[in-house]
């Protein structure tokens, strides 16, 4: 294990937080708030840190399979203890546990809350939360390699790649050009050209700049913590429309923006990903629709109202219009179905995601087969490419990882004797990076009542559902810090993904 290159990655993720940390001050600021003096704190902390972190470089920075899951994973526990501090030391959330929670509940794009009077928090406090979205979504070691050139000229790259691997979302993680730093510095731009889309149209539909704002952080992040306490109910049919829209776009994988960039136009719906994930939603709107019809609506509320809704679940932003753990039980059953399944691959949404549904399904459809002709040899293929073994492999563990995580995750939660349907939606809500569960932790409710050992739980699920598992824990596994793992130069598959 090559700890010098750990630390100076952590070095840089931690100053480039407290870089971060002057936009909440300078907000804190124009609006004369107090708490600037926190941020001031919290900023100073993370550079000194930082800065002690950094030069521990070493001559040569090396980053393995093993490095590379290592970093991500302390970078984002590190990342949400330190950006804890401004709510903290500013007294906006005085208990250290919630003001963690609320953060690792940010930087992960959970949108999980403790405060039962958000509109009572200082505006520079509501900016960085909602800025934790922001970063969190696309990657805060995305953001790094797009930014900072870890390894001089000549010298191999392959480490960018383990790095993008250990926190981008999906079962493969591919590049959108050759170089992996230019990938990262194109999906940024993405990001941000999308985000101040959304802030512009926001803004036309007459919606304050600064909730404008915060409101196109938390969607691009598919984050979902609110600034208002009703969410997103108080605004207007049109506001709520072009969040919904925000929403899904969101959930879409970025090589789709990539192909739209480039002139693609018809690849787009070549990805079987991408038609799933539009069949998805519009299924789920005309059963949830015809379940939930209140006929006390207009026709236009009911389908906006169930349209932002689907959205905000299959897209796991969390943002909500109406308190849904009041509609039918088919409806409600179909939310947490979503809640599983995310949307696409390289998209800012969490999940399962619904490119591993689609080869489990396909791989389920092909043991059926087997049974009835076993002499049969058939590849399962997804986009007319054969899908390979390691992939295959990997998708069935990470099901299985998921369902023992989910149940562990239950089981230590139900000692707060709470009911099951609590305990059960809140740990999905967090795994899968949600936020809003149903009953005690509903839209209209959070999660401050539940005991610190349960948040910390769901803290654990958050950071682990966001980094897909393997990241966060992998750290318990005591062989990762004890054996140096090098790829095989034999292996293909681990050639293909450190070349770039």
């Amino acid at each position: 294990m090559n700890y010098r290159s750990i630390f100076f990655i952590l070095g840089c993720i931690l100053t480039i937080e407290g870089v971060f940390l002057i936009l909440p001050m300078i907000t804190a600021l124009i609006y004369g708030e107090e708490q600037v003096f926190a941020f001031l704190i919290s900023i100073f902390i993370c550079l000194a840190v930082g800065c002690v972190l950094i030069l521990l470089k070493p001559e040569k920075l090396v980053f393995n399979v093993k490095e590379g899951f290592a970093t991500v994973a302390l970078g984002w526990i590190l990342l949400s203890l330190f950006g804890c501090f401004p709510f903290f030391l500013s007294g906006d959330i005085p208990d250290f546990t919630n003001a963690f929670f609320e953060t690792v509940s940010g930087f992960s794009t959970t949108g999980a809350s403790i405060l039962s009077d958000v509109e009572a928090v200082s505006r520079g406090c509501l900016f960085w939360r909602s800025f934790t979205h922001w970063i969190g979504g696309m990657g805060v070691l995305v953001f790094l390699l797009a930014v900072i050139p870890l390894v001089a000229k000549g010298q191999s790259q392959g480490g960018h790649m383990h790095l993008m691997r250990a926190e981008s979302p999906g079962p493969v993680v591919g590049k959108l050009v050759p170089k992996v730093r230019s990938t990262a510095v194109i999906l940024y731009i993405i990001y941000l050209v999308l985000t101040l889309l959304e802030f512009i149209l926001l803004i036309i539909c007459r919606m304050p700049v600064y909730e404008a704002l915060l409101t196109a952080m938390g969607n691009a992040g598919t984050g979902g913590l609110g600034i208002k306490n009703d969410s997103m109910a108080s605004y207007s049919p049109a506001i709520q429309w072009i969040t919904t829209l925000f929403m899904f776009t969101f959930g879409i994988n970025f090589s789709v923006f990539f192909l739209i960039l480039m002139g693609k136009f018809r690849d787009i719906f070549k990805i079987g990903e991408v038609r799933c994930y539009f069949i998805m939603f519009f299924a789920a709107v005309t059963i949830i629709t015809i379940n939930s019809y209140d006929k006390l609506l207009s026709f236009e509320e009911n389908l906006r109202q169930v349209c932002f809704q689907v959205a905000s679940m299959i897209s796991t932003t969390g943002f909500s219009t109406v308190d849904f753990d009041k509609w039918p039980s088919a409806s409600k059953g179909i939310l947490i179905l979503l809640m599983f399944s995310g949307a696409c691959a390289g998209s800012t949404s969490g999940g399962i995601k619904v490119s591993r549904f689609i080869i489990m399904f396909k791989s389920a459809k092909n043991q059926l087969i087997s049974f009835l002709h076993p002499g049969t040899v058939r590849k399962i293929k997804v986009d007319n490419k054969t899908v390979d073994d390691n992939v295959l492999r990997s998708v069935n563990v990470f099901f299985i990882v998921y369902a023992i995580t989910l149940a562990a995750s239950v089981f230590v939660i139900s000692f707060d004797n709470y009911d099951f349907e609590t305990n059960f939606t809140a740990v999905l809500a967090s795994l899968s990076n949600i936020g809003p569960g149903l009953s005690k932790v509903g839209p209209s409710q959070n999660y401050a009542f539940l005991s610190p050992l349960s948040k910390y739980v769901l803290m654990f699920d958050m950071i682990a559902g966001r980094l897909e598992l393997y990241p966060i824990l992998l750290l318990f596994y005591y062989k990762m810090w004890r054996e140096r793992i090098i790829p095989k130069k034999a292996d293909s598959s681990n050639n293909l993904s450190a070349s770039i």
